[in-house]
């Protein structure tokens, strides 16, 4: 810091008593006033000027006790807001305040403990991240306590790494542990604020949004070297222990990755971050950390905080120095001159040396402003420098990572050379020892008189030799069978060239005898010619004949010379040709050993690839079988939670659902068993498995979800039982996907509690089915005959007594009847229509099934169309047991109204059980949809007519009031309100008991599963209760029609 220095002796003397107490006074009011200003409840970003006040004043008193005696004091629990900006603060001071700050941190970490737990137990949204927050800082404070190596910005070396890091295999598995649960908490800080930026505040320039995305901007400097170190360390960790044991390590690290991405895509989007932080690219794919050479690959990412222009602030007053701007004046102020505020100015007039001490100030101020400056260019600029260095520092350790590589290249290849002339020395020497083999063959001259006749010979066979091995060398690059043949038929060639060269020693034996009996011969002929010599002494008369018999003979000598010679010569050009044909032999057979070994070489490769591959494609099954699994269990997860769903509580289904849902998640337990079972016993198939465990999770989810709208009807017990068990399902099959996760567990998963589980959801639908007497469902078509033939007998009998009841009557009355007896006609033809059909349909639908079989198999349809005709031939019967009443002046016009509508709804019943079997090109379809029109207009011809009739009859009974007095009529009013209020209230109670009695009905009838109709299941046993005929004042109980099957075959809310 600057000092004054030309201030004159004498007013530093006299200052020296209150210097250092009022600097010291100036500091704690400058620190406690930025304090004030960076953490407050404004819902903004914290100033950088603030903050780096803060951080300066930690660098002034070498730790941070003002600030912790100022933030002590703050009322954090009462503001998340304040709270969550003081967090942001300490994050900054931490990073970038004096190596002291730490120290002092350590001492208040129950206090930061505190804070994060008291936010965390409210449901605040700034609360949430204040304790998510709170956590980081004292992970932070933890890392850096045990490990002073790494400071608080976190930007070491890699060789302090490495010396930190150590020899030590465990040294280096927990500091990569930890760097990891470092790394987590940052990452989970990011993640919970981008959560809480919802579509309405996602423009990253709004005051509320940046208060929290400014500390994200400590996060991604703390995250790009945290990534930097794990990688670092990873390599490390790879190159020590085996692949296999670090797996979960590799798992998390991608996890991290994939999370640390997307965070940096995010932010790298945000128009916020782009003027105040320059964030690094990381690559497209996670390192690989099973192959060395990936290490000279990674990139330390970078981060640069770009240059902005320096905020207009004032210079930090550190010392006790009056601030005055140049050419104004101000009044004495509580941070005034010491000296004038003890003594005050002498006489009351400033004198030169006052008017020097301020001009001082004012060029300390100046040159204290220009200095700030000078600062905050320079650590830009050294910013700057060490990006440039850390970039540097990559290229030069990815250019030594490719010397290294390319030592290892030269190497092999100096290998492989010394190999090669290895090679060339063994060939040389075998062809030494041929060539020796040969020297010794060509001994006696006599065995290669007769070669040139097997010269020929021993060409076509070396030919036909050359061709098999070219096609045997083709044959070797397709397979290792034909490389096996190859050998094989070396071999047999092998075999054949021995033979001939035994062949060709024998012949040469043979000859060399021939040639020894010829020497013979020649040394028998030389005796001859001794003795005939030596007779030539003793005969001298025979002189002349022996002399002509030697010239003969020499003659002969002479011949037999130049033939030896002639022989002499053709051997040896033929012994040449030997040695060349023997020669290429050799060079073709070291071509082909060659061949042979490089297509090894070739084979071992591909298996080896092979393999890798092999590998890679069981790494990908089971991956996709974990997937899967996961998928599973957000499923099942999703379907729990739809147990304790509030909103789910109005959504109903029904037994017989739950309990056709139920069979089919139990039937596809053994399809997942037999799944399982052929992915244990082969490994490299995991489709049935896959295929089995998505129908397994949807079926399971849809049983869990039916059973918790199933309970929603059902009685308390029941409904908890049925709640319990369907919990307790989940909980099994989540067990089950859980050790279907582990490679370990995944041979001994069962399904048996899970089939438990089910089974119980089974017996509870069983439990919750409509109680009723049952029939046999051999019995069903003859109670359709029955119950059709006594509806039409039963409409008939109604018609006839309408008919009767309808002759004497004129007027309203006999407008009334008579609209009952069309309604009536309507309803016999809408009846016998209905038979036609019904036996159309039994005819088209039974094929070779008998006409009983045909109404068992459709149970369900059955006891529907059962159903609708009891309810057609009792509401005609209540049409005119009403008519009579009304006849008679004993029954209610509304009880006519009542029953017309019941009619129109029964035989729209009784028309949708119908239309659900028959073919829509029908022709009795097309009737009996007529006839119900017909029906209706009857039905609505008969309220209108009762409607009418009521209302001249009710005219005739005027009301006439004439004769009452006012205080009689006022008494009348009264009593007539309370009549209407009465029946207002009656009427709301009888519109409750409608509601009720419905309910009731709707329940004892059943829903109508469709899946159960059909032709791969079995309809279950129709109930006696629903086939029974009621009293005619009663309504029938409603089974629902097959028609309504869309209706009722799934949960709807009620």
């Amino acid at each position: 810091m600057n000092s004054i220095k030309s201030v004159p002796a004498r007013v530093l003397s006299r200052r020296a008593g209150h210097s250092l107490e009022a600097e010291r006074e100036q500091f704690d009011k400058n620190q406690a006033i930025s304090i004030s200003k960076a953490i407050n409840t404004q819902e903004a970003p914290v100033k950088e000027k603030h903050a780096r006040r803060i951080i300066l004043g930690t660098h002034h008193e070498k730790g941070a006790f003002t600030f912790w005696s100022y933030a002590i004091g703050l009322p954090l629990p009462s503001s998340s807001i304040l709270s969550w900006k003081f967090c942001h603060v300490l994050h900054k001071v931490l990073r970038d305040g004096h190596p002291n700050v730490l120290q002092d941190c350590q001492r208040y970490r129950s206090n930061i403990r505190e804070v994060g737990d008291l936010w965390g137990h409210l449901h605040d949204r700034y609360g949430q991240l204040v304790s998510i927050y709170t956590r980081l800082l004292l992970t932070k404070i933890s890392f850096h306590a045990k490990h002073p190596e790494f400071p608080a910005g976190l930007e070491v070396s890699d060789e302090v790494l490495e010396k930190t890091a150590g020899t030590d295999v465990n040294n280096i598995f927990q500091l990569t542990v930890e760097l990891f649960d470092y790394l987590d908490c940052e990452l989970k800080l990011s993640e919970s604020v981008f959560r809480q930026l919802n579509t309405s505040m996602a423009v990253s320039q709004m005051s509320a949004v940046q208060c929290r995305l400014a500390p994200l901007i400590q996060v991604i400097q703390d995250c790009s070297h945290l990534y930097h170190y794990a990688v670092k360390l990873m390599f490390k960790l790879h190159s020590c222990l085996p692949a296999d044991t670090l797996q979960g390590h590799r798992d998390r690290f991608h996890e991290q990755f994939r999370s640390l991405k997307n965070f940096f895509k995010k932010a790298s989007d945000m128009l916020y971050f782009k003027r105040l932080i320059q964030i690094p690219r990381l690559p497209e794919s996670p390192p690989n950390f099973l192959r060395a050479s990936a290490l000279a690959e990674h990139v330390k990412p970078v981060v640069v905080i770009p240059e902005e222009a320096p905020e207009d602030e004032e210079p930090e007053n550190l010392i006790e120095i009056t601030r005055t701007h140049p050419g104004t004046f101000h009044p004495p102020q509580v941070t005034s001159d010491i000296f004038e505020q003890t003594f005050g100015p002498p006489n009351g007039i400033r004198d030169d040396r006052d008017a020097q001490i301020e001009s001082l100030k004012r060029e300390v101020d100046t040159l204290r402003a220009e200095m700030e400056k000078i600062k905050l260019e320079a650590q830009r600029y050294i910013t700057q420098l060490k990006a440039q260095v850390n970039s540097l520092e990559g290229e030069v350790e990815e250019q030594r990572k490719q010397k290294q590589k390319a030592l290892v290249d030269n190497e092999q290849l100096r290998d492989e050379l010394e190999r090669l002339q290895q090679a060339r020395q063994d060939s040389e020497r075998s062809l030494r020892l041929c060539a020796e083999a040969e020297k010794k063959a060509n001994a006696t001259e006599i065995r290669y008189t007769k070669l040139k006749e097997k010269h020929s010979e021993l060409i076509n066979t070396h030919a036909e030799l050359l061709r098999k091995n070219a096609d045997t060398a083709k044959q070797l690059t397709v397979t290792q069978q034909s490389q096996e043949e190859v050998a094989r038929v070396k071999e047999q060639l092998a075999f054949q060239v021995e033979q001939v060269k035994r062949e060709a020693e024998l012949k040469l034996e043979d000859q060399s005898m021939q040639m020894e009996q010829l020497r013979q011969e020649l040394e028998a002929r030389r005796d001859e010619l001794d003795q005939a010599q030596r007779s030539l002494g003793h005969a001298k008369q025979a002189g002349t004949e022996l002399s002509a018999q030697l010239e003969t003979l020499q003659a002969e000598k002479e011949q037999l010379r130049r033939s030896v010679s002639e022989k002499e010569c053709e051997l040896l050009s033929v012994h040449s040709l030997v040695q060349e044909k023997e020669l290429q032999l050799s060079q073709e057979a070291d071509k082909a050993s060659r061949e042979i070994c490089e297509l090894q070489g070739r084979l071992l490769e591909k298996c080896n690839q092979e393999q890798s591959l092999q590998q890679k494609l069981l790494d990908e099954q089971f991956s996709i079988l974990q997937e899967t699994v996961r998928e599973a269990e957000g499923i099942l997860r999703d379907a729990m939670a739809k147990l304790d769903d509030p909103l789910h509580v109005r959504c109903t289904s029904s037994p017989d659902y739950l309990l056709s849902r139920a069979e089919a998640a139990l039937e596809s337990t053994a399809t997942l068993e037999s799944g399982h079972a052929q992915y244990v016993a082969s490994i490299a198939d995991a489709a049935a498995l896959v295929g089995a465990l998505a129908l397994f999770a949807h079926l399971t989810a849809d049983t869990i979800v039916n059973g918790s709208a199933t309970s929603h009807l059902a009685p308390t017990d029941h409904a908890d039982r049925l709640m319990e068990t369907c919990r307790d399902c989940g909980q099994r099959s989540l067990d089950y996907l859980g050790k279907l996760k582990d490679k370990q567990t995944l041979g001994h998963a069962e399904l048996g509690d899970v089939r438990r589980a089910l089974r119980g959801v089974l017996e509870l639908a069983q439990e919750l089915r409509p109680k009723s007497l049952d029939i046999k469902q051999e019995e069903l078509g003859d109670m359709v005959e029955k119950e059709m033939a006594s509806t039409s007998a039963a409409i008939e009998d109604a018609v006839r007594r309408i008919e009767v009841r309808t002759e004497p009557w004129n007027g309203p009355l006999g407008r009334i009847l008579n609209s009952c007896t069309d309604l009536m006609k309507a309803i016999r033809l809408l009846v016998m229509t209905s038979t036609n059909l019904q036996k159309e349909i039994v005819e088209s639908g039974r094929g070779a099934a008998t006409t009983q079989e045909f109404y068992a198999k459709n149970s369900r349809w059955t006891e529907g169309l059962i159903s609708a005709s009891k309810a057609v031939g009792w509401g005609a019967t209540q049409l005119v047991e009403s008519a009579d009443r009304v006849v008679l002046q004993t029954g209610k016009y509304e009880e006519l109204i009542v029953c017309s509508h019941e009619i129109a709804a029964s035989t729209a019943q009784l028309v949708a059980a119908s239309k659900v079997k028959a073919e829509k090109s029908s022709r009795n379809l097309g009737k009996l949809q007529e006839c119900s029109r017909n029906v209706n207009e009857m039905a609505a011809n008969v309220v209108a007519s009762t409607r009418s009739g009521q209302e001249q009859i009710e005219d005739k009974d005027t009301m006439d009031f004439s004769g009452m007095s006012l205080i009689k009529l006022k008494k009348e009013e009264m009593e007539t309100q309370v009549k209407v209020l009465e029946l207002e209230k009656r009427l709301e109670g009888e519109r409750v008991r409608l509601g009720e009695l419905r309910k009731q009905h709707y329940a004892l009838a059943g829903p109508y599963n469709a899946e159960e109709d059909g032709e791969t299941r079995p309809a279950p046993a129709p109930r006696r209760g629903i086939l029974k005929k009621p009293a005619l004042a009663q309504k029938p109980s409603h089974l629902p029609g097959p028609g309504e099957e869309d209706h009722q075959s799934s949960p709807s809310s009620t």
